[in-house]
């Protein structure tokens, strides 16, 4: 069964929401997760990533758990016909530097996805019309990396009044240097909560 495309009726702008939505007052955004890591240097940003991975897997089940609406979103790595599930295969296929963290988070038919352009969640895509079919207020953003496609999504999310929650364990950049910088600067400047995802009270948050 394949999973949700934001394509279907219920989230295409001026037409009637379908009474089979659900809403979530809250949504984990998995940002660039499933992701080849195929660039010179990222052995670092992999040495980083699966430990990252295993934690944000125990988000989603909780996340789950709590009722809450699960959204990948994806870089389309510049190709206009890219299908998501051809990437989920590729990007989970042996010898692909990325292969842990993907399979780690593969999605599935309960999760939603939305194909991103460029590096924000929000920018060319249509991540706005399903946050609002959806109902939700409140976004825990997590994923790679955390100093570039994380912190863009960060801002305009900000932008769009959304309160915000970037846990702390459930991000990586290229270096733990960097990452600390962009989560400083996250919760400085756009008023995230840090704190990490095993201290969130996710059924509070529903």
């Amino acid at each position: 069964m394949p999973w949700p495309e934001t394509c279907i009726d219920s989230v295409v702008p001026g037409r009637s929401r379908s009474s089979t939505t659900e809403r979530h007052r809250t949504a984990l955004l998995l940002i660039d997760v499933i992701n080849d890591m195929d660039f010179d240097g990222s052995d670092a940003l992999v040495r980083l990533a699966e430990p990252m991975a295993k934690k944000l897997r125990a988000l989603k089940r909780r996340a789950r758990a709590a009722g809450m609406a699960t959204i990948y979103i994806n870089d389309n790595f510049g190709k206009w016909r890219s299908d998501f599930r051809a990437t989920v295969k590729y990007c989970t296929s042996p010898g692909v530097p990325g292969r842990n963290v993907s399979r780690l988070l593969k999605p599935d038919s309960r999760d939603y996805f939305v194909l991103k352009p460029k590096q924000s969640a929000f920018y060319g895509t249509t991540l706005d019309t399903l946050l609002r079919e959806l109902g939700t207020k409140t976004v825990i953003l997590t994923g790679v990396a955390g100093d570039n496609c994380v912190l863009f999504s960060a801002n305009d999310a900000y932008m769009r009044d959304l309160k915000m929650f970037i846990p702390s364990d459930c991000i990586a950049s290229n270096t733990e240097a960097e990452n600390q910088y962009a989560l400083q600067l996250m919760k400085k400047v756009v008023k995230a909560d840090i704190r990490p995802s095993t201290e969130l009270d996710l059924k509070a948050m529903r």
